[in-house]
């Protein structure tokens, strides 16, 4: 492990939009720590994090931004990231001893300042490796009681909370993908709460992000990876496994 807060230069991310103000926007989470967005908002990243990549990381290089690199350590936000990263929920009690269980589980990690252009200040980056190889780039920020967006997935352009069972398809931008993947979400009964397109360039690569109301069985999962021009499908289950 290491830890260190330089400053280098990353990408310029696009705003994304405002949701709606809830009771829960208000209250704040209940939470272990001093910070909604320093804290609980880390920890659900790293929780996100995780589970997008489908496993707890073997390796994780993180890249704070912001207050999260000003003033993260003393409010824990270095150690609620890795604590949700390995599956620890905001409440967690064991989150201030997320770096030993980190050593006890072999999971490496590195943490420094970075910037990242025009972006919310409280914004993380994180280039994680799984076990199995599986890899994957999150760039993902704290917007205010323990809510947090995911703004880049794997150098694309995203923007969805984590609130909801999230489906990422990245794909050739090519006709006939988007009807694939909803007529396989209608058939299974899955029901679309947002659903978001973008692409690199035309005839590249492009994703979807689909926000659902229902968790997408695991064999659908593995269908669409079959498919033909389909790149790479990563999700976000609510269900604790």
């Amino acid at each position: 492990m290491r830890q260190q807060l330089p400053r280098k230069s990353g990408k310029t991310l696009r705003k994304g939009r405002l949701s709606p103000m809830r009771l829960f926007d208000v209250l704040g989470p209940v939470m272990i720590g001093p910070s909604s967005s320093h804290t609980a908002g880390a920890a659900k990243i790293g929780y996100t994090a995780q589970k997008l990549l489908g496993e707890v990381p073997a390796q994780a290089d993180i890249g704070l931004y912001g207050s999260f690199a000003t003033t993260g350590k003393g409010h824990g936000t270095d150690k609620a990231l890795i604590a949700g990263l390995l599956g620890m929920q905001v409440d967690d009690p064991a989150i201030p001893d997320s770096f030993r269980i980190a050593g006890e589980r072999g999971m490496d990690f590195s943490l420094e300042g970075i910037d990242l252009g025009d972006v919310h200040p409280n914004s993380v980056k994180m280039n994680l490796t799984g076990v199995s190889g599986r890899t994957l780039e999150v760039v993902a920020a704290s917007i205010g009681g323990g809510r947090i967006q995911i703004c880049e997935l794997d150098g694309i352009t995203a923007n969805f909370s984590g609130d909801y069972p999230t489906l990422i398809v990245h794909n050739i931008d090519q006709p006939g993908h988007v009807t694939e993947v909803t007529s396989m979400l209608a058939h299974k009964g899955v029901n679309i709460a947002t659903m978001q397109l973008y692409r690199k360039s035309r005839g590249g690569s492009a994703v979807m992000v689909i926000e659902c109301d229902q968790e997408v069985p695991k064999e659908s999962l593995a269908w669409l990876e079959r498919l033909e021009g389909i790149l790479k499908v990563t999700y976000c289950s609510l269900v604790e496994e």
